[in-house]
């Protein structure tokens, strides 16, 4: 049987991403699936909301895992991320699109700054250069 092609181009691309990349990717996905949960929501489909709340939970949980505790902004994104988490769980308690959509506009905000952080990082290694 054939390997679905977009499948392995995905993977592939997650293999090699660095890990900033891969904390874009990540905010990427919960932008995603944030969006998905809310035309579910406004589709009546509650079992795709559910499962899409779900998928934004994760990402974000693996956030708070991953942050490096030895800088002090680190307080800080975890005081954000745990917002978003009981956010993300009164959204899926209530199917309420309002709060899906403040989490979304933080969720773009911060993937927003993260690209900036990517794009300031990459010109001052090329300045060294």
């Amino acid at each position: 049987m054939a390997k679905n092609p977009y499948a392995a181009y995905k993977n592939n691309q997650i293999l090699t991403a660095s890990p900033k990349e891969l904390t874009l990717m990540l905010y990427e996905g919960a932008i995603k699936f944030t969006n998905i949960a809310i035309k579910a929501i406004n589709e009546n489909d509650i079992e795709t909301a559910h499962n899409n709340i779900v998928k934004v939970e994760n990402i974000i949980g693996e956030f708070v895992a991953t942050l490096d505790h030895r800088y002090p902004v680190a307080k800080d994104f975890e005081n954000v991320y745990n917002y978003l988490m009981e956010r993300l769980l009164q959204a899926n308690m209530k199917k309420d699109v309002e709060i899906l959509e403040e989490v979304l506009r933080h969720l773009r905000t911060m993937r927003d700054a993260w690209k900036e952080v990517m794009k300031a990082n990459t010109n001052s290694v090329s300045q060294v250069s």
